[in-house]
């Protein structure tokens, strides 16, 4: 009986973990991050196109992440159903783009970004295919 009082306190001792807003969990943010700048990619290189199972794969992932991280469910799909946040990653997406000289009308710059994020098989290029 004294334990379980002991083990009772403790755990109402323990501080509870406040989750930041989804919107601002660094991991996450940075994983659909990369997914954009794949977007962006093939969205404006003709010889690169999305590799559309992987992209699936790496959300389920991510979806799986942030549950484990404690967001609810329906946090995470109102976050990633999101018109406002979707614009916010394409802006950040196309700004990362725009550091690595690859501005819309470039298709040179875009492809050659895609090809070199393909070669170091990052992310970026995990989620891409070259059709060269």
């Amino acid at each position: 009986m004294l334990r379980t009082i002991l083990i009772a306190l403790t755990l109402a001792a323990t501080p509870a973990v406040a989750l930041v807003p989804i919107n601002e969990n660094p991991e996450i943010r940075e994983k659909l991050l990369q997914g954009f700048i794949g977007d962006a990619i093939a969205d404006n290189c003709p010889t690169i196109e999305p590799r559309n199972l992987r992209a699936l794969g790496e959300l389920n992932k991510l979806r799986d992440y942030a549950l484990k991280q404690g967001y609810e469910a329906d946090v995470v799909r109102a976050f990633v159903t999101s018109k406002e946040e979707k614009a916010k990653f394409k802006a950040e997406a196309a700004d990362w783009l725009k550091t690595k000289g690859a501005e819309p009308g470039n298709e040179a710059a875009y492809c050659a970004i895609g090809e070199a994020e393909i070669a170091k098989n990052s992310l970026i290029g995990y989620l891409l295919r070259s059709k060269k």
